[in-house]
């Protein structure tokens, strides 16, 4: 999910899907030709977009690698956040693990020396020239663990990016217009509040809140502004216009009740839950649950880009990286090339997914059609704007921990500002 990506650039050939086909596989070094297991980590859910390419991924290369097996086992995201460091450092590492990009997590990784450099197998099978050098961003880190450029520690076989999730019956039961712009969603808000409905599902214990905040900053941001907190070109000022606007709006939208006090200790499954529940009305977050509601959602929804914002949260999806501890290296290497074919993409993308490498016209779901067009449009107006949590490490948990203050009212805009400042200006890596 989660976090921080580059200026996609869309191929002519693959508008659609906005993403650059990939090369076919070729030979590659390092593990063992004799091995008979693959093991591999991720946290995609089973019915999930990403989760049904990747299980179909795992018999296809079950079928083409006679006598190895996939052990594959489900972790989840927040389990792989806090521990992987540890694991990477152990015997216990996996062969492929699907891990967050940005400096703050892949970026750590690389620099301590715990991921494969997979800079020559990105040359040898096409991945340095076929993946759009927005999608390139964050598979590349330098010796401070900076994404942009350097080695390649990871490759990613999606994007992502954040929108609104409306219900629409809903919205039609109380004679709303669909959110298409800044004014309609707050007239939204309102009228649910009015009804004693709260209308934001929120996740105040993990990233949802967070993302929230951001995605208000961004609305009065530039690319400029963008590059300066992610990439470190340029100062960042947490008291500049963008970030007092969100941090102030934020703080308001509590208090009128857009968001309930109680979510500060809610999660991003619950949010989620709540959403598909017909509970709340509205939802903001990353197209990882697109999939999913397609799955379960028995009402009419829809979505829309925030409305009045060229940037929104987005990048290249989570990475495919390979411990520098794997034994098994050449089957990471080969695995990594199936969840990128054609028939593994055109899978992802007709369950939910914004593949990287499909066929646009074996794209068929409407709502599918719809997810993928709308991130052209993000792509085509350099909109990925990366996720707040990237910049430094351990930026994630201050992000938590101090919007979740701003939501019980233990701390106002001016200190919860204060404290992000603090906390960023101490990670940021000379340079």
């Amino acid at each position: 999910m989660l976090t921080a990506r580059r200026r996609v650039v869309a191929s002519a050939a693959a508008a659609l899907a906005g993403a650059l086909l990939l090369a076919s596989c070729g030979d590659s070094d390092g593990g063992s030709s004799d091995a008979t297991t693959l093991r591999l980590w991720h946290y995609e859910a089973p019915n999930s977009a990403m989760g049904v390419a990747w299980a179909e991924a795992i018999k296809e290369f079950e079928a083409t690698h006679p006598g190895v097996k996939v052990t594959f086992e489900d972790k989840g995201f927040e389990q792989i956040q806090k521990t992987a460091p540890m694991v990477l450092n152990s015997s216990d590492a996996p062969d492929l693990m699907e891990y967050n990009k940005g400096n703050a997590t892949a970026g750590l990784l690389s620099k301590q020396g715990l991921l494969t450099d997979l800079s020559a197998e990105a040359a040898q099978r096409g991945w340095d020239k076929l993946l759009s050098a927005g999608v390139r961003t964050t598979s590349r880190y330098d010796t401070n663990g900076v994404m942009g450029s350097g080695k390649w520690y990871g490759v990613p076989n999606y994007a992502e990016y954040t929108m609104v999730y409306f219900n629409k019956d809903l919205f039609e039961k109380y004679g709303l217009a669909e959110p298409t712009t800044f004014d309609d969603l707050v007239a939204a808000m309102d009228t649910f509040t009015k009804k004693k409905i709260t209308p934001l599902a929120n996740a105040g214990a993990e990233y949802l809140a967070q993302q929230y905040l951001y995605q208000l900053a961004l609305s009065r941001a530039d690319r400029a502004w963008v590059d300066a907190y992610e990439l470190y070109q340029g100062k960042t000022d947490f008291h500049d216009a963008a970030w007092t606007y969100a941090a102030e709006t934020f703080a308001d939208w509590v208090k009128k009740g857009y968001i309930a006090k109680s979510s500060t200790s809610t999660k991003a499954e619950e949010a989620g839950v709540s959403f598909l529940q017909g509970k709340a009305p509205i939802l903001f977050s990353g197209s990882w649950w697109y999939g999913r509601f397609q799955d379960e959602a028995r009402f009419d929804w829809g979505t829309t880009l925030w409305p009045g914002s060229n940037l929104t949260l987005g990048s290249g999806g989570n990475l495919w990286v390979v411990p520098k501890n794997a034994e098994n290296k050449e089957l990471a290497y080969d695995f990594i090339d199936i969840t990128l074919s054609k028939k593994i993409q055109n899978l992802l993308g007709n369950k939910g997914g914004v593949p990287v490498a499909a066929d646009p016209a074996a794209v068929t779901d409407p709502k599918a059609k719809e997810l993928i067009t709308h991130f052209a449009t993000v792509s085509d107006r350099d909109g990925l704007a990366f996720y707040p949590d990237w910049p430094v490490p351990g930026f994630y948990d201050v992000l938590v921990s101090e919007t979740q203050k701003l939501i019980t009212g233990s701390d106002g805009p001016d200190g919860y500002l204060d404290s992000l400042q603090e906390a960023y200006d101490k990670g940021v890596p000379k340079r």
